[in-house]
C-alpha cells in the first residue's frame, strides 16, 4: 500500500477540492480511496466536485472536522475553509465506500450501509477490517449495525465535528452528503492495518458504581450520589461551578473512564454538560453497574501524547507505516489552545517521511489486542497501513 495526502484553504470549496486531490494523487499510480476532512463553511457537494475532477471515479469519504487538520504541510485551517486529503493504492488492497442518512433507527441504517460497502467492494464477505465515520450521538448504534452484517472485524474512526457543537457537521460518500448517518471503507487486504486505541490519561484513586443511567447518555448517579455532585467531591471543586458547557472544558484535563472486561483499555467518557439536577450529560454510552474512574492529565501531556502515540503506534507495527490515518479528539485540541503548533511540530518529528493526516473529531473509534470495538471521546485512534 501507498500513501499521500494534499491540503487548501482556498476560499472556493470547488477549487479547494480538486487542488488537495491533485497534490494527494501525485506518485500514486492505482489509488483505491481518499479520506477528505473539509471545514463545515464549505459547501461540500461543490469540494466533493473538485476532488472528482482530479481524482475521477475514486471513492471519496469522510467528514468535517474541528477547526482544521494537520498534514506534512503543517495545521491547515482557515476562515474562509480547508480541506485536508489522504490517498491510499495499491494493487494489493480493494476497498468498497458507502455512506447512508440515517433512515429508522441507526442499526438498522448501519446494517444498509455495511451491505452497500460489500456490494460496492464486489465482495460477499467481511472485510479484514473497516473505518467508519458518524454523526456525534448514535455511534454505538451503527456500530452494532454494522456487526450485525459482518460480525467482529477491526475498526478505526471517529464522528463527524463542527467548530462550535452545534449540528453544524457533515458526513459524505461519493457525491452523498448528509449531517446524520453512517460512513464506512470496508478494506479487503491480505495485509492487516494496526490501530492503536488510547485516551493517554492516567488514572485517579476515584472510582464509583454507576448506579443510574438515562437515556444511555446521561449519568444521573455514581454511587447513588447525583453525578455532578460526586465528581465534584472527587475533584475538590463546587459543582456549581460545573454546571453547563462548564463541565465540559474542565474535564478535558480530567474526563471519566471506564475499563474494558480484561482491562487492556480504558474507554474515556467526556461529561459534556453540568444538568440542573447535577445529572451530566456524556458523549458516549454508559451501563448501571459498572466502575466509573476519574482520569487526569495536563496540557502538556496532551500535547506530548500527540507524538508518542505514533512511536508506540511503530513500535505496535514493528515496522514502519505507509501511511498514517489519525484520529484525535477535537476536545484535546480545544484544551491546546494556542500551543496547537505544539502538537503539530511533535507530530511531524514522530512521522518523519510516513504520510498522515491528523482529523480532529467528536468521536473516536478503535480497538486493542482482544479486538472489541469501542468508542470513546477525548481519545487518540491512531492507525497504520503496512507497505
Amino acid at each position: 500500500m501507498k500513501g499521500n495526502t494534499g491540503s487548501s484553504v482556498a476560499a472556493n470549496a470547488l477549487a479547494a477540492g480538486k487542488e488537495a486531490a491533485e497534490k494527494a494523487k501525485k506518485g500514486l499510480s492505482d489509488i483505491k480511496v481518499a479520506f477528505a476532512y473539509s471545514s463545515v463553511v464549505y459547501d461540500q457537494g461543490e469540494m466533493l466536485k473538485g476532488i472528482a475532477e482530479s481524482l475521477g471515479g475514486v471513492p471519496v469519504l469522510g467528514n468535517t472536522s474541528f477547526t482544521g487538520v494537520i498534514t506534512p504541510e503543517g495545521y491547515i485551517t482557515g476562515d474562509n475553509g480547508f480541506v485536508g486529503i489522504l490517498a491510499l493504492g495499491g494493487n494489493d488492497l480493494t476497498v468498497g465506500v458507502a455512506g447512508k442518512a440515517k433512515a429508522g433507527d441507526a442499526r438498522a441504517t448501519g446494517r444498509e450501509a455495511a451491505k452497500e460497502a460489500m456490494k460496492n467492494a464486489g465482495k460477499d464477505s467481511a472485510p479484514a477490517y473497516f473505518y467508519m465515520a458518524a454523526s456525534p450521538g448514535e455511534e454505538e448504534f451503527y456500530l452494532k449495525g454494522i456487526s450485525d452484517v459482518i460480525g467482529r472485524v477491526p475498526f478505526f474512526g471517529g464522528s463527524a465535528a463542527d467548530n462550535a457543537i452545534a449540528g453544524e457537521w457533515k458526513l459524505f460518500a461519493k457525491q452523498n452528503v448528509f449531517a446524520d448517518g453512517v460512513t464506512v471503507a470496508f478494506f479487503y487486504s491480505d495485509k492487516p492495518m494496526t490501530n492503536l486505541f488510547t485516551g493517554a490519561y492516567r488514572e485517579t484513586k476515584d472510582v464509583g458504581i454507576i448506579t443510574k443511567v438515562k437515556d444511555n447518555r446521561t449519568l444521573v448517579e455514581i454511587d447513588g450520589v447525583p453525578a455532578v455532585k460526586k465528581f465534584a467531591e472527587w475533584a475538590k471543586v463546587d459543582p456549581d461551578s460545573l454546571k453547563g458547557m462548564d463541565l465540559l472544558v474542565y474535564t478535558i484535563t480530567s474526563p471519566l473512564g471506564i475499563k474494558d472486561r480484561l482491562g487492556g483499555l480504558t474507554a474515556i467518557r467526556h461529561p459534556m454538560n453540568g444538568n440542573d439536577d447535577y445529572s451530566m450529560a456524556v458523549g458516549a454510552n454508559l451501563a448501571e453497574n459498572t466502575a466509573v474512574i476519574r482520569m487526569e492529565g495536563t496540557v502538556d501531556e496532551l500535547i506530548a501524547s500527540g507524538s508518542k502515540t505514533i512511536d508506540d503506534l511503530k513500535t505496535k507495527m514493528k515496522a514502519t507505516p505507509a501511511a498514517m490515518h489519525l484520529v484525535h479528539c477535537g476536545g484535546r485540541r480545544a484544551g491546546m489552545g494556542e500551543r496547537i503548533e505544539e502538537l503539530v511540530q511533535g507530530v511531524k518529528k514522530a512521522a518523519g517521511d510516513i504520510p498522515y493526516i491528523v482529523v480532529f473529531t467528536f468521536g473516536e473509534y478503535g480497538y486493542e489486542d482482544d479486538g472489541n470495538n469501542t468508542t470513546g471521546g477525548l481519545m487518540l485512534s491512531y492507525t497504520g497501513f503496512p507497505g
